[in-house]
């Protein structure tokens, strides 16, 4: 069978998906902030490294949308909007700042599908978006949290880079795959044959 070549026109029910992602994964975001800042809270000295343990939750809906729309600038723009609802309707105490981080986020996250034409949605492709959204990041957060020279700026991409494989990922590919055999994805991309959707 071929393959099926992906065109960047977004339709109404392509915009409807990614905005329902969006909102969906904002709120999950803000979530995992909370238990983000009560895992600092209980590992004391250690609490600084808990959101390098997990940076890969909020790399979540970028793999995940690009699988299910498989179209250029998905991931980025669910990114986006995800970040945008934790702003303006959670009030993240991270403010606008919080967009930088999202778009970030989005295009990292996006660039191994890109690499690929937007064809490829196996293990590889997910876990290489998850390093990627990951490192990409950490530069970003590197300079904003003032972590150049620290002695422990190693373990701290060890860290990020290892949450990002397996939570943003690996799980990003879980849950499709568990979305995959509900059928819903089949619905959603019916010009898509069904072992299309996530290729192992």
């Amino acid at each position: 069978m071929a393959a099926h070549t992906p065109t960047a026109r977004l339709t109404l029910r392509d915009i409807v998906v990614i905005v329902v992602l969006g909102v969906v994964f904002g709120f999950l975001y803000w979530v995992f902030v909370q238990a983000w800042t009560a895992l600092s809270i209980l590992m004391g000295p250690l609490g600084d490294l808990t959101g390098n343990l997990l940076i890969g939750c909020w790399l979540l809906v970028a793999p995940i949308a690009l699988a299910i729309l498989r179209k250029p600038f998905v991931g980025v723009i669910a990114e986006l909007l995800a970040a945008a609802v934790e702003v303006v309707f959670l009030g993240s105490p991270a403010g606008p700042l919080l967009l930088i981080t999202g778009l970030i986020q989005g295009i990292g996250s996006e660039i191994p599908f890109a690499l690929t034409r937007y064809r490829r949605y196996g293990a590889a492709v997910f876990l290489a978006s998850g390093l990627c959204g990951a490192g990409l990041v950490f530069f970003w957060s590197a300079v904003r949290f003032g972590w150049l020279g620290q002695d422990i700026l190693p373990l701290r991409l060890t860290l990020q880079l290892l949450s990002g494989a397996l939570l943003g990922g690996l799980l990003a590919r879980g849950i499709v795959r568990a979305l995959e055999g509900t059928g819903v994805l089949a619905n959603l991309r019916p010009d898509v044959a069904a072992d299309e959707l996530v290729r192992r």
